[in-house]
This record gives C-alpha cells, structure tokens and sequence, in this order.
C-alpha cells in the first residue's frame, strides 16, 4: 500500500529506524515485540526496522480512543500498518474481554508490536508493564516476545511536542523470553521490563 511506503520512506528520513538485532535475527518466527515508549514515531520506528516480508504479518496494537476516532488517523493505521485496536476502558457491565482482538491476531498465527507500558513515558528507563502481555503469554506460550529498545526517541519527539526533531533513532532487537512454568504475573512482567533495558544495556557489544 502506498501510504505504508510514504510512512517508512518519511520515517527514514526524519530518524532513520536503523535496526540492531542484537539477541536475535530477524526471521518468521511468530512473536510479539515489547518496547519502551516515548514517542508517537515510536510504531513507525519498529515497523520500519523490521525487513518488509515480516511487516505483512506484524500488526502493531494501537488504542481505539486514540488511533480510530477519527477518519484521518484510522486510515493511515489501518492502511498504512496493518494496526489491530483495542479499547483501553472496558463498556460498564460488558463481558467482552478487551485482548480479544489481540488473540485473534495471534489465533491466525501473526506477531504484534505492543508497548506495555500503555502510555508514553519522558524517561529514559521504562516505566511498570501492564499486565496485557502476561495474560497474552499464558495463552501462547510458544510464542516469543522479543524485547525492543528504542533510542533517541524521547528527544525527537517527546511527549507533548507534536514537530519531530530529526535524530538517528536506532531498535535494538534484544534476546528472546517466554513465560516460566509457575511464574508469577509481577516477576513476569519485571524481567519482560529488564529485558528492554537489557536491549539498551547491550548495544556497545552489537555495534
């Protein structure tokens, strides 16, 4: 789709996206990537550093309220990533469970890119994950969720600015995790958080 190719050709140009795979390669492997977030350019850095046969099948989760309410934004995320939505706040009295269309994404055997700290944060180390991505892992276990470290994006284009500053970001793809047997939701979701900064921690031996 064009407005995909006009994104990551944008993309490139204003923050390059440049990828570092540094506790695994890229391949077909069904996975969710899990990054730290401090920019709305952060989707399109991720997207754009993954090779284009793994885009046709990672959809990255993007917040209805947000992404959908309007026709501007919900076209380019749907057209132009392939985006899947969910709500952030569940209708009062509704039974529907709110990861549904996350686990009918990976029911079809795709990948996702989640930020699990659900809202964009000004610091550099990640805040605590939501518990969205234990409940994806207990259901998939076989599934690997790949940390994601996103630098430089805080200062292109931080929370509350809405003109990027252009800067080489790079996406440092760290090692592979899964859910322990018998591992509590906090621990999980604790190394699922030390494992981004690990991506980050590591990038003097990938260069």
């Amino acid at each position: 789709m064009w407005i995909s190719y006009l994104l990551q050709g944008l993309t490139r140009i204003l923050v390059g996206a440049y990828p570092r795979w540094i506790g695994c390669k890229p391949n077909a492997n069904q996975r969710i990537y899990i990054a730290n977030h401090t920019s709305h350019i952060d989707t399109m850095a991720i997207w754009t550093a993954l090779p284009p046969e793994l885009q046709k099948t990672t959809h990255p989760v993007a917040a209805w309220d947000y992404w959908a309410n309007n026709k501007f934004k919900k076209y380019i995320t749907t057209q132009g990533l392939n985006a899947v939505y969910i709500k952030r706040s569940k209708a009062e009295n509704s039974d529907e469970d709110p990861l549904q269309p996350l686990y009918d994404t990976l029911d079809k055997g795709d990948s996702l890119i989640i930020f699990p700290e659900g809202t964009r944060n000004k610091d550099a180390v990640p805040q605590p994950f939501k518990s969205g991505i234990y409940h994806l892992a207990k259901r998939f276990p076989t599934v690997e969720f790949i940390p994601v470290y996103l630098e430089n994006l805080s200062r292109i284009m931080p929370k509350g600015e809405f003109w990027p500053v252009p800067l080489a970001c790079t996406a440092r793809f760290g090692v592979p995790l899964y859910l322990q047997e018998g591992e509590e939701k906090e621990v999980f979701l604790e190394r699922a958080r030390q494992g981004v900064i690990d991506a980050c921690a590591q990038k003097s031996a990938s260069n």
